[in-house]
């Protein structure tokens, strides 16, 4: 299956929705981790999210010049030929832009899918992300205004991100506060300013106590019963029936989530789960044992010679895609994807 359509994202999204799962939204940064993601996918027969951050695609720029747009649209167009040999559709994403980054990243990018779809072919990406969480909300919803715009004329999906995640990601830090929780009252007004879909559909990243990176267990206070509240305050100030979900919510900072945590975001509207800390360190761990385990063999110790099979990146590098895999496809299983894939 080729990377998905506009039509067929939404339907991903869609079925999802009303079928209170979501999709596994992956970090890569290399053509390597985009293999173990689309396996991990495959294995589990689900549809998925491949994503590229600012970081991400400066190091797919190459440490050269570090151009964000050539290394994004490089993996793109490297994961619209290889995703085909996977049956499972697969959106492609670009994650966490702040506002000083847009002209270097989003707003290339979207230029360049415009083109794409003025020729008459898909746009290169499914959805990009605006992340306007180190902004006020005023200033933040009148430039996710303008994205929006943008990316509904190239068939593309918006994501915003309206209040803070704690943590850092790519270098934008927020405290773990009482700050990281969205309120009913900057849901009605990310509805006021980006409507409610006749503007352009677009994915909200609202925060409930999320925190990027690394945490253990009772460091963070995750509230994820909070989305029903911004559900139904936004459905009761539209007229919309008692229990609809006019959002489709994206839950950051999933790593290290318990399972009630996960199950109870699935029934208020998430769609989408992203997943980086977890998957770098299962595409990393088995590097290290290999080289642990065949020291002598990677390095070339008192003048000996080494061992080429060792050393080789194609043999450490087959079990790192194996590790990353095998955490996507159990991503798949928590998100409740699993089995869900459109063909």
């Amino acid at each position: 299956m080729p990377i998905a359509t506009p039509e067929a994202y939404a339907e991903m999204l869609d079925r999802a929705k009303a079928g209170k799962f979501a999709y596994p939204a992956i970090n890569v940064t290399s053509s390597q981790t985009l293999h173990a993601a689309l396996r991990g996918f495959a294995e589990a027969e689900s549809d998925g999210i491949v994503q590229i951050s600012t970081g991400g695609a400066e190091f797919l720029g190459g440490q050269y010049n570090k151009d964000m747009v050539t290394g994004a649209v490089a993996l793109a167009e490297f994961a619209h030929i290889v995703a085909a040999k996977y049956d499972v559709t697969i959106a492609l994403h670009t994650d966490h832009c702040p506002k000083d980054k847009l002209d270097g990243y989003v707003r290339p990018l979207l230029d360049v899918s415009a083109e794409r779809v003025a020729k008459g072919l898909n746009p290169l990406f499914q959805s990009h992300m605006w992340d306007g969480s180190a902004e006020t909300l005023a200033d933040n919803l009148a430039i996710a205004q303008e994205l929006l715009a943008k990316a509904a004329a190239a068939k593309i999906i918006l994501e915003v991100e309206i209040t803070p995640t704690g943590g850092e990601e790519d270098g934008v830090t927020h405290e773990i506060n009482d700050e990281l929780y969205t309120t009913v009252d900057d849901a009605l007004r990310t509805a006021e300013a980006l409507g409610l879909g006749e503007k352009g559909r677009y994915l909200l990243a609202a925060s409930f106590g999320n925190v990027h990176g690394v945490y253990k267990p009772g460091n963070v206070v995750l509230r994820p019963e909070l989305l029903k509240d911004l559900q139904s305050g936004v459905a009761e100030k539209y007229g919309k029936p008692a229990g609809s979900q006019p959002f489709d919510f994206v839950f950051h900072g999933g790593s290290g989530s318990t399972a009630e945590e996960i199950a109870t975001a699935l029934e208020n509207g998430v769609v989408k789960m992203n997943l980086d800390t977890d998957t770098q360190y299962a595409f990393t761990r088995p590097v290290a044992d290999h080289m642990f385990r065949n020291y002598d063999g990677v390095l070339k110790v008192d003048g000996e010679v080494g061992n080429k099979k060792t050393y080789d990146p194609r043999t450490w590098g087959k079990l790192a895609e194996g590790g990353m895999a095998a955490r996507v496809t159990e991503a798949c299983g928590n998100l409740r994807s699993t089995g869900t894939k459109l063909k």
